[in-house]
């Protein structure tokens, strides 16, 4: 509409050099509008009980957020916001990562309410920052009683969005030595939680240099499996 009124209405008063600027001048304005676009939606860290420490990584989000953003057109707010287990806000958030390295307790409210948040479309990254494995299994073992986790093949979705994973879960830091492991809750043929074992995916979202073994490329791998992850839940 702007380009239409300035060929027809102003261009016969201009001279070409200045309806070049009138034109590249609209063209910016154009595009800090659509940069000044309000957020559409937030990524949530899960905030539990028990003692482990579900603030770690904490400028993983961030971070990954603004990869998002940048290279899937995503319109996240640029904080993450911070939610309990048992909160109704639960609901406001599509992706929702969990962290730790120590013990987990879910009451009976709180698994009630997860479950209620992964059935009705909600997605759960769970990533084992060292030490949360023995906690978290149980746990969520209470939220769904039926279902087991189970390793992902290399050709899941998961692996295969965007960026492509043909070996699938990529190794970020070593802990025990041990290959990664990407786990899923599959509900009536839906991941609902993704599990990163012997991974630690958050740490590679971090501020380069945040860790010692950190390289270019460890970062890379880790951002564009993050970013698999939130194109997955956003569009199953």
């Amino acid at each position: 509409m702007i380009r239409f009124l300035i060929v027809n209405f102003l261009l016969p008063v201009l001279s070409v050099r200045r309806f070049v600027l009138v034109l590249a001048l609209c063209s910016l304005l154009l595009t800090l509008g659509a940069s000044l676009k309000p957020p559409t939606y937030k990524m949530g860290k899960l905030k539990y009980s028990g003692g482990g420490d579900w603030y770690g990584n904490r400028t993983a989000l961030p971070n990954l957020i603004d990869f998002c953003n940048k290279n899937l057109s995503t319109n996240f707010a640029a904080d993450e916001g911070i939610v309990e287990v048992g909160s109704t806000e639960l609901f406001n958030y599509p992706f929702i990562y969990m962290t730790g390295h120590g013990n987990v307790i879910f009451s009976d409210l709180e698994v009630a309410n997860l479950r209620k948040y992964l059935i009705g479309g909600g997605f759960l990254h769970i990533d084992d920052n060292y030490g949360l494995d023995k906690f978290i299994r149980p746990q969520m073992k209470k939220v769904f009683p039926e279902l087991s986790f189970v390793e992902l093949p290399s050709n899941h979705k998961i692996y295969n969005q965007k960026f492509k994973f043909p070996n699938g879960l990529p190794k970020i830091h070593e802990h025990d030595g041990k290959r990664p492991e990407g786990l899923a809750l599959i509900w009536k043929g839906r991941v609902v939680c993704y599990y990163t074992y012997e991974c630690d995916l958050g740490n590679g979202w971090e501020d380069f240099g945040t860790y010692p073994t950190d390289t270019e490329e460890s970062r890379s791998k880790a951002l564009k499996m993050g970013a698999n992850l939130v194109q997955y839940a956003l569009t199953q």
